[in-house]
């Protein structure tokens, strides 16, 4: 190909005419463009029409394809030779691609070998991966037949455990392998350890990772997307055929164990194929019943709803008990989330500005709040142990935390404070709810303060200076009381607020010709807490005339609430360089301490 007639061009499938061109280019030949983290077309030089694209996916090379009357070799080399260059440009160099068998030997001279085959696909890689991945197997396997159960638990509940007691009693071993993806609610991590505390009193159950051979993005993105098309049989054979080859001799399994699946029509029809296809290899397949509880199936997908509706009860109700420590966590980020995503707030980075900021926008709260949640964990766990937690322990894992959240802003303070008062609400929650199974706000409250109470006095910070020369209470002072306004005032205001939402909800659902919006009950919770908070943001930058002003201001537009005031005032705050955070992480813990006690 000569390098004078065409050009490489990368295509920003953000782009909203950009990603139609790329769909329609794929789909004429018989490809649909799934997530992708980089596409690249080749064209003619000055030219409009797609000759030849290819796209990355992670490690995954996908969606390769030429012009139909084209078919050039050269040009699909070209492609490839370039998403090849651009994976290691990013530090990718063990690629997997996801292609047409017509495309094997061709990929073949590239020092790729094929791992697993469908009618319609093929799936290989460039490096040994695959042999690693089976000699750490290896060295899992029993002379004797053994059972496999591979699971996503997206987090683990009483129904992965049920189904994992139910095989264990069939057969002498049992492998539990945890599916290594961190494209769900729970992080990998996450996953693997509630596994391993769920099933640490199963002696003849291993547990163990598919590392990136099973239900994975490269074997089975559709499983992702919970999507059901075309394409869902052509991964799903790939994944099984790659579990034939590799996993099942490797492990010597003989049985193949599955939930019944009543809900989902994806994992339905991985279950109808597993049940068709395994058998003729060799491999039984035993669907267990799904566990109810009152009548209702047990889900994760049930579990994850109810932790979206900030009822940490509801959840636990289904969840396997270690895994209540990473609901709490979760319930934190979904609290720090919520703050974040809100828009507009006054002065505080939202998903439309920065606010008074400028060392700090939305990806970078994101990256923030990401860096966090293992420690959110941590801190969970602590509270789960059976003894009361010592704050020297608390201190230790939030200092750490701390640590990464100033490494991954480059020293830009984001979530200190909040980092802080959620902690508490986070270590309280966790060891009530070990001790009596639930969470009620009096003995929250009352937990929370006797933690605070234990932590020394702070000096050298802003909010401690603040405190001393303004004479008002700062972040430990106000832990140290119980957060008596939070649990008083706000967390009733909040709950008040949600309610005339839903009833709201409710009317303009029968009165169909209604265009009345809902109400904006966070922005109305936040504008209350400003209204009262003695937020030493504020004092540090305005001074006490502008903190009062601020509350002042806070009160009026909440007496008569409307969008357009909010967005005024926000940007008022911006020019007058005023940023409440110190009530954004109020309202963050007000919804936290919501989730817990309901």
């Amino acid at each position: 190909m000569h390098n004078d007639v065409y050009e490489i061009r990368q295509m920003p499938l953000s782009v909203k005419f950009v990603r139609q061109q790329v769909e329609t280019f794929l789909a004429l030949n018989g490809l649909r463009l799934g997530p992708m983290d980089y596409y690249a077309a080749v064209f003619e030089h000055g030219g409009e029409d797609i000759l030849a694209g290819g796209g990355l996916s992670g490690n995954v090379i996908k969606c390769i394809a030429v012009k139909q009357g084209l078919r050039d070799a050269k040009l699909s080399l070209t492609i490839i030779s370039h998403l090849i260059s651009t994976a290691s440009s990013y530090g990718i160099h063990q690629l997997k691609i996801f292609t047409k068998p017509e495309n094997e030997k061709m990929f073949e001279s590239l020092g790729f070998q094929t791992i697993a085959k469908s009618e319609h696909a093929i799936l290989q890689e460039n490096d040994n991966s695959l042999l690693l991945f089976k000699k750490r197997l290896a060295s899992l396997r029993q002379d004797f037949p053994s059972g496999i159960i591979i699971l996503n638990a997206n987090p683990f509940t009483k129904g992965h455990r049920y189904l994992i007691e139910q095989a264990s009693k069939k057969v002498n071993h049992l492998i539990v392998m945890v599916v290594e993806e961190d494209l769900s609610r729970f992080s990998y991590a996450e996953r693997r350890a509630m596994v391993e505390a769920g099933c640490q009193d199963l002696p003849r159950v291993t547990v163990c990772s598919t590392d990136s051979y099973a239900v994975s993005a490269a074997t089975f993105p559709t499983y992702f997307l919970k999507e059901l098309d075309k394409a869902t049989d052509t991964q799903i054979m790939l994944d099984l055929d790659l579990f034939v080859r590799h996993i099942a001799p490797t492990l010597n399994i003989q049985t193949r164990f599955i939930g019944s699946e009543p809900s989902d029509p994806l994992t339905q029809r991985y279950n109808e194929l597993m049940k068709e296809y395994l058998p003729t290899q060799g491999i039984a397949v035993e669907e267990v019943p799904r566990l109810h509880q009152d009548h209702v199936h047990v889900s994760a997908s049930s579990l994850r709803g109810y932790l979206k509706a900030h009822s940490l009860q509801q959840a636990s109700a289904l969840a396997f008990p270690t895994t209540i420590p990473y609901l709490i966590a979760d319930l934190a980020c979904q609290a720090l989330q919520e703050e974040l995503d809100l828009t507009p707030k006054p002065g505080l980075v939202d998903q439309h500005d920065n606010g008074a900021h400028r060392d700090m926008d939305y990806q970078l709260m994101q990256k923030s709040i990401h860096a966090l949640r293992p420690y959110f964990d941590e801190l969970a766990l602590l509270g789960w142990k059976k003894d009361k937690p010592y704050v020297y322990d608390v201190q230790t894992i939030g200092l750490r935390a701390e640590n990464t959240m100033f490494t991954t802003t480059k020293g830009v303070n984001t979530h200190k404070g909040a980092l802080f008062s959620l902690g508490l609400a986070i270590v309280a929650g966790a060891y009530l709810m070990r001790q009596k199974g639930k969470v009620e706000a009096v003995e929250l409250q009352q937990t929370m303060m006797e933690i605070a109470r234990q932590f020394p006095e702070t000096s050298g910070t802003h909010g401690s200076e603040v405190a001393e020369k303004y004479h008002i209470d700062g972040v430990l002072a106000i832990a140290r009381k119980g957060y008596p306004d939070l649990f008083e005032k706000w967390l009733p205001f909040l709950q008040n607020e949600e309610g005339k939402m839903k009833d709201e909800e409710s009317t303009n659902a029968i009165d169909s010709q209604s265009n009345k919006p809902s109400i904006f009950h966070l922005q109305s919770v936040l504008l209350y807490i400003m209204s009262m908070l003695d937020d030493t943001n504020v004092y540090y930058r305005k001074g006490e005339k502008g903190a009062w002003q601020v509350k002042r201001e806070a009160a009026r537009i909440l007496d008569n609430f409307s969008m357009g005031e909010l967005e005024a005032m926000n940007k008022r705050f911006i020019a007058a360089n005023i940023s409440p955070g110190g009530s954004a992480d109020m309202l963050a813990l007000t919804r936290l301490v919501q989730s817990l006690i309901e």
